[in-house]
């Protein structure tokens, strides 16, 4: 499995030392609200542990299964949910975590999905921006790292459902995606 990654993009020790300021912000800005993580699963289940762990707060955490990607490295435009929330977030303060913006449609569809449920506040949160594959003006609230153009695996990020596992993000070779 490391054999495929071309180089590592993001250690370990950045990624947790992003997630703990990361979790500082948000506490400070949270102060006294009701708050509700919502996760995009899979992908950002790892690092919405780590966040919600760096969030000195009495939080909720819900979750939501919704991908434009399937198992191939582009959006196929449409956003598929197949996993929705259990609790009402009216009223709250609403957290939305994904593990990376790209295109933006996923990003973007789902917090129009949430905005009609009418919470308090609804900001968005992603561990890697690629602000170059931006189809739509989405922008995430609060952003780990602005990455390259590169396909990204690790920390909860996938090719086909494999490399989620891996401690860092890494760039992976091409040669693994392109025999697809």
């Amino acid at each position: 499995m490391k054999e495929n990654v071309k180089e590592i993009l993001l250690t370990k020790e950045q990624i947790d030392a992003r997630v703990e300021e990361m979790g500082a912000q948000i506490t400070r800005e949270y102060a006294d609200k009701n708050v509700v993580v919502i996760v995009l699963l899979k992908g950002a289940a790892w690092f919405a542990t780590d966040l919600t762990r760096a969030i000195d707060l009495p939080l909720r955490t819900e979750f939501m299964v919704a991908s434009s990607y399937g198992d191939g490295t582009s959006t196929s435009g449409k956003v598929n949910v197949r996993l929705d929330l259990s609790e009402s977030i009216e009223g709250k303060d609403v957290l939305l975590v994904d593990d990376i913006i790209d295109s933006g449609v996923t990003f973007a569809a789902i917090s129009a999905m949430l905005m009609e449920r009418k919470p308090a506040s609804l900001k968005t949160v992603a561990l890697c921006d690629k602000v170059e594959r931006r189809v739509n003006g989405m922008q995430a609230d609060y952003v780990g790292f602005v990455i390259p153009d590169e396909f990204v695996v690790g920390y909860g990020l996938d090719y086909a459902g494999d490399y989620r596992n891996l401690p860092y993000i890494g760039v992976l070779d091409p040669a693994v995606y392109s025999k697809a």
